[in-house]
C-alpha cells in the first residue's frame, strides 16, 4: 500500500478503479485507551483521526454526500467528481459526545444505523458483556453446543483467542440460544449485561437531538441487531420492518436507509435485499468492501461500505482504499447480485 501511495499508482488506476464514490463506515469514535485487551480495536477511531480523515477528504476533493445523494449519483453517468458517505453503525453514547461535536464543526452530512431496542434499555450488547468478562477474568468455563468448556487466559494473547472464538459462537446461534447463553456467561462472572449495554448506547433524547440536524440521516438496522441468516424469513422480516417503523414513530421522521446487522456475506442472504426493497427502503448498506459504480452497475440494497481498521493511523494507507484498487468493482451479472 505504500508502494502504491508513493508510486502514484493508486492515483493513476483511480480513474480506472475508483467508481463513482465511496460509503465510510466507522462504528465507534473515542480517545484510545491503554488497556492491553481491547477486542473491539479494529472498530474504534480517534476524534483526532475523524477529524484528519474529513480534511483529507476535502482535500482530495471528494464530495461529502448524503447517503441519497450517494445513491442518486449511483444510478446517474459518472461525474468529474468522486463522492464519499460517511456512515456510522450502532448509535453508541459516543456518537454524540466525540463524533457529533467534530461533524457539526465541519457541517458535513453524515448518517447513523440504529437497533431500535438499545435507545429503549432493552438491547443486549453481548460483544461488550463478553469483553468486559474476557478482561477481567483468567479462566472461563462454559457449555458449548452442549459439553462443559473450560479456557485459561492468563496471556493477553489467549484472550484475544478466545474472543474471537466465542463470538464466532454467539453470532452463528439463532438469537433465543444466544440469549441464553450470553446470560448463563454473565451470570457465571457477574456481569450486568443490560447496565453494560444502557451505558454504552444513546437514548432517544440523544437520538432526537441528532435526528433534529438536517445534516444527519438515521437509518435502521433492525430491533435487536441479529445476524439475519439465523432468523426464519418471517422473523427477519418482522425485525427490518419493526425496526424501521419504530424509528419513525420515536424520532418523527422517514427512515430510508438500512444496515444489515454485521453486514459480511454470512449474515444476510439474497432473499433480505428483496425484503429491504420491499420494506421501502432506498438502500441498503453492507460491510462488504467495495466501491460503488455509477450508472447502476452497484446494487443499491447491497452496498458495499470501506470500513477502517482503528489500529492503523496512515492517510497514506485510506487514499489508496479509497482509489479501489484494493477492491475491484463488481459488474452485474446473471449470477452475481452483489
Amino acid at each position: 500500500m505504500e508502494l502504491a501511495y508513493f508510486s502514484f499508482y493508486a492515483r493513476m488506476k483511480q480513474r480506472q478503479s475508483g467508481g463513482a464514490g465511496v460509503v465510510l463506515r466507522f462504528q465507534r469514535v473515542r480517545p484510545g485507551r491503554l488497556a492491553r485487551f481491547q477486542p473491539h480495536k479494529s472498530q474504534e477511531i480517534s476524534p483526532r483521526f475523524l477529524d484528519r480523515s474529513i480534511r483529507a477528504l476535502k482535500r482530495w476533493n471528494y464530495d461529502i454526500v448524503t447517503l441519497d445523494e450517494a445513491c442518486h449519483r449511483a444510478l446517474s453517468p459518472p461525474t468529474r467528481s468522486r463522492f464519499a458517505a460517511l456512515t456510522f453503525d450502532g448509535g453508541y453514547k459516543d456518537m454524540i459526545t466525540a463524533a457529533y461535536p467534530i461533524l457539526q464543526k465541519h457541517g458535513v452530512p453524515f448518517a447513523l444505523f440504529l437497533q431500535t431496542a438499545f435507545p429503549d434499555g432493552l438491547g443486549q450488547a453481548w460483544w461488550l458483556a463478553l469483553e468486559e468478562m474476557i478482561a477481567r477474568e483468567s479462566r472461563i468455563s462454559l457449555v458449548m453446543d452442549r459439553k462443559e468448556r473450560h479456557f485459561m487466559i492468563h496471556q493477553t494473547q489467549a484472550k484475544y483467542e478466545l474472543f474471537e472464538l466465542l463470538s464466532a459462537w454467539l453470532r452463528a446461534l439463532r438469537p433465543e440460544d444466544l440469549t441464553f447463553a450470553i446470560k448463563d456467561l454473565c451470570k457465571r462472572y457477574s456481569v450486568d449485561i443490560e447496565k453494560v449495554s444502557r451505558e454504552s448506547w444513546m437514548n432517544w433524547d440523544d437520538l432526537a437531538k441528532l435526528a433534529a440536524d438536517p445534516l444527519a440521516t438515521i437509518g435502521s438496522a433492525t430491533v435487536n441487531y441479529p445476524a439475519l441468516s439465523n432468523l426464519k424469513e418471517v422473523d427477519a422480516h418482522r425485525e427490518m420492518t419493526m425496526g424501521k417503523a419504530v424509528a419513525e414513530t420515536a424520532l418523527h421522521r422517514t427512515v430510508s436507509h438500512f444496515a444489515y446487522p454485521f453486514g459480511d456475506r454470512q449474515s444476510w442472504r439474497r432473499e433480505h435485499v428483496v425484503m429491504g426493497q420491499e420494506a421501502g427502503f432506498a438502500s441498503a448498506v453492507s460491510t462488504i468492501p467495495g466501491v460503488v459504480e455509477a450508472k447502476g452497475y452497484t446494487n443499491l440494497h447491497a452496498l458495499p461500505r470501506i470500513a477502517w481498521d482503528g489500529r492503523q493511523g496512515s492517510l497514506r494507507m485510506m487514499r489508496v482504499m479509497l482509489s479501489g484498487i484494493m477492491f475491484p468493482p463488481v459488474r452485474p451479472t446473471r449470477d452475481n447480485w452483489v
